[in-house]
């Protein structure tokens, strides 16, 4: 770890301990907007990593702004961040403006294309998208639609179309929004490559939950630890019964897991390529959320069902980012097509590859 990237995973952790805290969380669940969490993290220059100075941003690479997107997941933060990472990152590169103001997309499937109608010097715009990530406070929105001869991409604010609001299971916003034949200027329209775009964002929008789930992974461990060592029945801490001691055991190492296939999948991260590292890692950390959140709610009993505690609100996010951007059903019907149509050999050169392996070793060694 080098000096920067230390300096901006203390600085993150911080921000994240003194600001995201169980209050914030939950007065975001009942719709209200966490303005001083965003607005300390833009001011921090933290929004805009991962983007060239040149285009608006604050330089770094792709890992600094997924250590950032980890710790958000292990403190729970109820803001667009991984959003507005994956937006900024596609409009730096088609060219577009770079904001560090909250940003999300409706992703780009082909059953909820926005229709565009030519008037003049600009388009008419009708459609809906929906389980939009934090919608109602988002300024801009990047919807993705298709006119007569090709698709595009637009940047419009909330209030052009109407927004219909809804939650995950762990109460973040996931929302509607519908526009009913709303006009947009030619310059917030951008052409593109529809395929290319769908696959850069599965697969990036895919990492942004491993890495959270990693985050939230890390979090559900420390806090059953922590109750372990504080709950005392029959004359002593019940983490020296070896019932519990197993259990804890297997949520170490399913959060071991998990911390690794999420550190591998950002090692091979470049933007619009499929890296197989990716599917693999949301298959395995779908796994260990499951059964993270299950042991944690084992161990907790009673209490940690309850509103009052705090183990709900890392669990709940478990469970609805491993939903998000594929299942491991559906990622691993992808990784067994891929595989398959390059035969035997294919087969071969996947269980082998040495860049995968040399990765798996090289953090397994750094536990």
């Amino acid at each position: 770890m080098n000096e920067i990237t230390k300096l901006i995973i203390d600085a993150t952790t911080k921000i994240m301990k003194d600001i995201c805290t169980k209050k914030l969380v939950n007065e975001a669940e009942q719709g209200l907007w966490a303005s001083e969490l965003w607005d300390i993290l833009a001011d921090s220059g933290m929004i805009t990593v991962a983007i060239p100075e040149e285009r608006g941003g604050n330089g770094g690479g792709y890992a600094d702004a997924f250590n950032i997107l980890r710790l958000a997941g292990k403190y729970a933060a109820p803001i667009p961040l991984a959003e507005t990472f994956l937006g900024n990152w596609l409009l730096n590169q088609l060219g577009g403006e770079i904001s560090d103001e909250p940003l999300t997309f409706a992703y780009p499937n082909k059953n909820q294309l926005f229709r565009f109608q030519k008037n003049g010097e600009g388009w008419v715009v009708s459609g809906k998208a929906r389980a939009i990530p934090w919608a109602r406070f988002a300024k801009t929105i990047l919807i993705f639609g298709q006119t007569e001869s090709e698709h595009v991409v637009a940047l419009i604010k909330k209030e052009h179309g109407h927004i219909e609001l809804g939650q995950n299971l762990a109460g973040e916003a996931r929302d509607t929004i519908t526009l009913d034949h709303t006009f947009i200027k030619d310059c917030q329209v951008i052409p593109i490559e529809f395929e290319h775009v769908s696959n850069q964002l599965w697969h990036s929008g895919a990492l942004t939950r491993i890495v959270l789930m990693a985050g939230a992974t890390e979090r559900v461990l420390e806090l059953t630890k922590t109750y372990t060592t504080e709950r005392v029945q029959f004359g002593r801490p019940i983490h020296r019964f070896q019932a519990i001691q197993q259990q804890l055991a297997i949520l170490a190492g399913e959060y071991a897991a998990a911390g690794i296939a999420a550190d591998c999948a950002v090692d091979a991260f470049k933007p619009g390529f499929q890296s197989k590292d990716i599917a693999m890692a949301k298959i395995r950390i779908n796994e260990a959320a499951g059964k993270a959140a299950a042991i944690a709610h084992q161990v907790h009993g009673a209490i940690g069902f309850t509103h009052e505690h705090i183990l709900h609100q890392y669990t709940r996010r478990l469970w609805a980012w491993r939903d998000e951007y594929g299942t491991e059903t559906e990622w691993g019907n992808q990784l067994a097509h891929q595989i398959v149509e390059n035969g035997q050999a294919g087969l071969w050169s996947f269980l082998t590859d040495k860049k995968s392996i040399g990765r798996i070793i090289e953090k397994k060694e750094s536990v």
